[in-house]
């Protein structure tokens, strides 16, 4: 935990502030993951803290929902650098990926 709670601080994700009483809160909890070796022996656990958006009410808490994903050309990108340098591309994994997105509302957790 201590990896993530260090990147989502550095990203200044959010920022202590006193609850508005007109706004709801939404939970959050911790989600944990083991990663494997291609050989199947443990390689570390992950861990990300996530939102439970299901609390919110389309409409009154939100107007619309969005996922945030990979754009197709930083994939091509990545696969056309791995290509011209002989790169042998087995495993992509991004950190942080979803602590790079703006959002323009607020959102209390």
């Amino acid at each position: 935990m201590v990896d993530e709670l260090g990147a989502l601080e550095a990203n200044n994700t959010w920022s202590i502030v006193s609850f508005p009483h007109d706004k709801s809160v939404i939970a959050c909890r911790w989600v944990y993951k083991a990663k494997f070796f291609a050989n199947g022996f443990l390689q570390r656990y992950k861990e990300r803290l996530v939102a439970k958006r299901y609390t919110q009410q389309e409409g009154i808490d939100y107007l619309e929902k969005f996922s945030l994903v990979a754009k197709l050309v930083t994939v091509k990108v990545l696969l056309a650098l791995d290509d011209a340098r002989g790169w042998l591309l087995i495993h992509l994994d991004v950190n942080n990926a979803f602590l790079q997105g703006d959002l323009s509302d607020e959102f209390y957790m």
